[in-house]
């Protein structure tokens, strides 16, 4: 008979974790940014379908801003941070910001 040694398993409690605060991105209106840049920024930074950013891009531009999504704020910033980035490279005054939840 072969003799089997099993691991020990270790029992660890749940503990509370602290979630990082929940930001909103809004977007702001322009009269230089083109519809097409915006929407490929809502698209390729903030990861939202065509529809939905197209549908943004035109309430901002009607309204004179937009709300985007809620994010964790690091990563609202991270995102704000690399719109304003890539809008600057183009030339562009797009502009975003966060707000609390």
């Amino acid at each position: 008979m072969k003799l089997q040694i099993l691991p020990e398993i270790e029992i660890l409690e749940e503990t509370e974790t602290e979630f990082e605060p929940l930001y909103r991105v809004i977007i702001y209106n322009d009269h230089v940014t083109t519809m097409d840049f915006v929407v490929h920024v809502l698209k390729n930074i903030f990861f939202l379908a065509n529809d939905r950013a197209a549908e943004i891009m035109l309430i901002a531009h009607i309204k004179g801003n937009a709300y985007v999504q809620t994010l964790p704020k690091s990563e609202a910033d991270m995102r704000v941070n690399k719109a304003h980035f890539a809008a600057s490279l183009e030339g562009y005054p797009l502009q975003f910001s966060i707000e609390p939840e």
